[in-house]
C-alpha cells in the first residue's frame, strides 16, 4: 500500500498512535495485540512508531493488520530505567513521536506499554493539561463483586491537595458514565475510616468541596480499602501514592487467592474428584480476575488521550488497552471533560467552602 493511499485511509477513520517499542516484549506483543484489536475494531487504523527492521518482519505475518497500519521509522526508544527528566528532551523516541502524532491531529489517541513515568511526563508536555484541570491522573477500571468500578489516581501524583482530589472525582464520574454506562455513578474518597473527621486534612477538605460544588456528583462519602471489592462505589478517588499501593495490594491478593486454590486442589483428593463439578464456576472466577481484561490505564485531564498498557502484558492484554482507547475516542471523552469542567470553577469554589469551614 502506498504511503499516499495510506494517508487517505487514515484520514477517514479513527486513528490510534502506537508506541511499537514500548513494553517488555515489544514489538511482537504490540503487533500481535493490534491484530486482535483490529478484528474487533474494523473502523480503526494505526500509526506505528518504531524500528522498521524490527517491526516489519512481524507485521508482515499479519496481512489484514498490515493493510490498516502505517509504520513510521524511528530507531530510538524509551527504556524502563530511563528517567522522565532525560526522555522529555529526546524528540526522536518512538514514545515521543507517537504522542506528538496526537498533538498534530494525526491520531486521536496513543497507546504505549512503555515507561509509565516517561509516558506521563511526555504527555503532559506535548499534549498539555486541560484548562482548569491542575493535574492529570492515571485511572483504571477494576472488578468488584457486582461489576466494575473506576479508580484514580493510580500513581501520577504522589501528593494531592483538596482541589486535585475534587477534580479527580469529576473526571472519574465522567469516565464511569462513559465506560460503565452508569447514569449516576456513586463517588467515594478512599480513606482510613468512614467517619467525617477521619483521614488527612486534604481528604476532609476535598469531601467538603465535592459536597457543596455544582458538579452534580453522587458523592457517598468515604470508603475504606476493604470495601473496594464490595460494589459500594462506582468511582474511588485517592492521591497517586495511596491509589497505587491499593491497586498493587488488590492485584497481589487476587494472585494469592488463585495460588491458594491451585495448591488446595493439588493436595486434596476430594477436591480433585469434585473439580469437574466446579470447573465452570472456577473458570468464571478466573476470567473475572484476569488482569489482562482490565489492562489499559487512561491518563485523564490532558488535551488528548493517552492509554498506558502494562509493560509485561501479553497480546490479549495489549488488545484490551487498544479497545479502551478506541471506545473512549468514539465517545468523545476528552471533549466531554473539557465541556463539563468549563462550568465548574473549583479554585474559587474551594476558597469559599474552605473559608466557611473555619
Amino acid at each position: 500500500m502506498s504511503h499516499i493511499y495510506m494517508e487517505q485511509v487514515l484520514s477517514s477513520n479513527l486513528v490510534i498512535s502506537i508506541d511499537a517499542m514500548g513494553g517488555d516484549n515489544s514489538p511482537r506483543v504490540v503487533i500481535e495485540g493490534l491484530a486482535i484489536a483490529a478484528k474487533k475494531n474494523p473502523d480503526v487504523r494505526f500509526l506505528l512508531f518504531g524500528d522498521e527492521a524490527k517491526v516489519m518482519p512481524i507485521l508482515t505475518q499479519f496481512p489484514a493488520l498490515q493493510k490498516v497500519c502505517e509504520v513510521r521509522h524511528c530507531t530510538e526508544m524509551v527504556h524502563n530505567e530511563d528517567k522522565p527528566s532525560q526522555v522529555i528532551r529526546n524528540k526522536n523516541t518512538s514514545m515521543y513521536m507517537a504522542i506528538d502524532a496526537v498533538r498534530k491531529g494525526e491520531a486521536q489517541a496513543i497507546v504505549s506499554a512503555g515507561n509509565t513515568g516517561a509516558l506521563m511526563a511526555i504527555s503532559k508536555i506535548v499534549l498539555r493539561t486541560i484548562t482548569k484541570i491542575h493535574r492529570p491522573a492515571i485511572v483504571s477500571i477494576m472488578p468488584h463483586r457486582n461489576g466494575k468500578y473506576v479508580m484514580l489516581d493510580l500513581g501520577a501524583n504522589t501528593e494531592c491537595d483538596a482541589i486535585n482530589l475534587a477534580e479527580f472525582a469529576l473526571m472519574g464520574d465522567i469516565l464511569a458514565r462513559h465506560t460503565l454506562n452508569l447514569e449516576k455513578p456513586r463517588v467515594a474518597l478512599l480513606n482510613i475510616g468512614a467517619e467525617e473527621m477521619k483521614g488527612k486534612e486534604e481528604i476532609r477538605q476535598a469531601a467538603k468541596i465535592i459536597k457543596h460544588s455544582h458538579m452534580n456528583i453522587d458523592f457517598i462519602g468515604y470508603i475504606e480499602p476493604h470495601e473496594m471489592s464490595n460494589g459500594v462505589a462506582d468511582v474511588i478517588v485517592a492521591d497517586g501514592f495511596t491509589g497505587n499501593i491499593a491497586l498493587k495490594s488488590v492485584e497481589g491478593t487476587a494472585k494469592l487467592v488463585v495460588r491458594l486454590l491451585k495448591d488446595s486442589i493439588k493436595h486434596s483428593i476430594l477436591a480433585k474428584f469434585g473439580l469437574p463439578f466446579m470447573l465452570g464456576v472456577m473458570l468464571r472466577v478466573k476470567k473475572t480476575m484476569d488482569p489482562r481484561l482490565y489492562n489499559g490505564a487512561m491518563m485523564v485531564g490532558l488535551n488528548g488521550l493517552t492509554v498506558k498498557s502494562h509493560g509485561g502484558t501479553d497480546a490479549l492484554g495489549f488488545s484490551v488497552a487498544v479497545n479502551n482507547a478506541a471506545n473512549l475516542v468514539r465517545q468523545n471523552f476528552v471533549a466531554t471533560i473539557k465541556s463539563e469542567i468549563e462550568n465548574v470553577d473549583l479554585d474559587e469554589l474551594s476558597q469559599e467552602i474552605l473559608y466557611d469551614m473555619y
